[in-house]
């Protein structure tokens, strides 16, 4: 498998708006750690959501030890207003490195609705 992934179509909206920005998000997860990953991820999601970033759905494919998500945002400027607020917290800053700690590799497609 060459690692390319193909999406063929995202489709959601926020309430009164017709852009869409879309990350599809795949994390290899270190061998042995996917159980682990999943609780951090959990420990996660409240924080994201303190910051407006909504999980739009979560897979995990276990024979490549990769976790996939996708989450989208209004458009451009939303994303990084989201992402810098998110990114610049104290309880990211605190937990950072152990969330890491799982990650072999990381692979974030930006994908834009049409």
């Amino acid at each position: 498998m060459s690692g390319d992934t193909d999406v063929s179509q995202h489709t959601r909206t926020f309430p009164g708006t017709t852009t869409l920005i879309s990350q599809l998000r795949i994390y290899t997860i270190n061998k042995g750690q996917m159980d682990s990953w999943l609780k951090a991820f959990e420990g996660l999601k409240p924080l994201l959501a303190e910051h407006g970033i909504q999980v739009d759905g979560t897979w995990v494919d276990a024979e490549n030890e990769r976790f996939i998500w996708v989450r989208s945002f209004e458009d451009q400027a939303d994303l990084e207003k989201k992402e810098a607020a998110f990114y610049g917290s104290e309880k990211w800053l605190a937990g950072v490195d152990h969330v890491r700690s799982h990650l072999a590799r990381r692979d974030i497609t930006v994908m834009n609705s049409v």
